[in-house]
């Protein structure tokens, strides 16, 4: 199977693919690529429903452009905390944010949650959050109020009365939890 970038023909067929029902394995036999290289770039660029082809192939050269010059030959990418090659991390973030994103969240909040989620720290503060993510403190707030809210994230006070931001063990139960409140809910209202 062919590696490398998809071309913006291909961002095309998948468009049109997922037009027709089509599920992503057949989509990648008929790019004659990888399954997993279709399905990330559907997840990274808005999800089945909303997947459009040009938008995806403008996004996919901006990220290109950030990341700047290729190292040169022989000089080793930097690594993060415990040997993990920061380009992976970085992709499975993307990954990761794209699939909260896909599920309903909104994409600011689905970055920070991405971004606690995947700490070695286990919490992060604003402003470690903001300049990770490159974005602005208000940014950030308005995430973690939205999170916080939803009971996805925990506020912590460390010895500097800063506030650090917690993803628990236990999200993923809390949030099925916190969902199956608010749609009882709404059945109560709607009888």
């Amino acid at each position: 199977m062919p590696g490398g970038r998809l071309t913006q023909q291909e961002r095309q067929q998948i468009a049109l693919g997922l037009a027709d029902g089509l599920a992503y394995a057949e989509i990648a036999r008929r790019l004659d690529r990888p399954t997993s290289t279709v399905t990330r770039e559907v997840m990274r660029n808005g999800g089945p429903a909303a997947y459009r082809a040009d938008l995806a192939h403008r996004a996919t050269e901006r990220r290109a452009h950030r990341r700047g010059q290729a190292a040169p030959r022989g000089a080793q990418a930097p690594t993060q905390p415990y040997g993990r090659d920061v380009e992976a991390v970085r992709e499975y973030e993307e990954l990761f944010t794209a699939v909260v994103a896909a599920s309903g969240m909104p994409l600011m909040m689905s970055r920070v949650m991405a971004c606690l989620m995947l700490t070695d720290s286990g919490s992060l503060t604003a402003s470690e959050l903001a300049r990770r993510l490159q974005v602005s403190p208000a940014s950030v707030s308005k995430a973690i109020a939205y999170l916080d809210s939803q009971g996805m994230v925990r506020r912590e006070r460390d010895e500097g009365r800063r506030e650090r931001y917690v993803v628990d063990d236990d999200v993923w139960y809390q949030s099925m939890m916190a969902s199956a409140r608010s749609t009882a809910r709404l059945v109560e209202t709607a009888r």
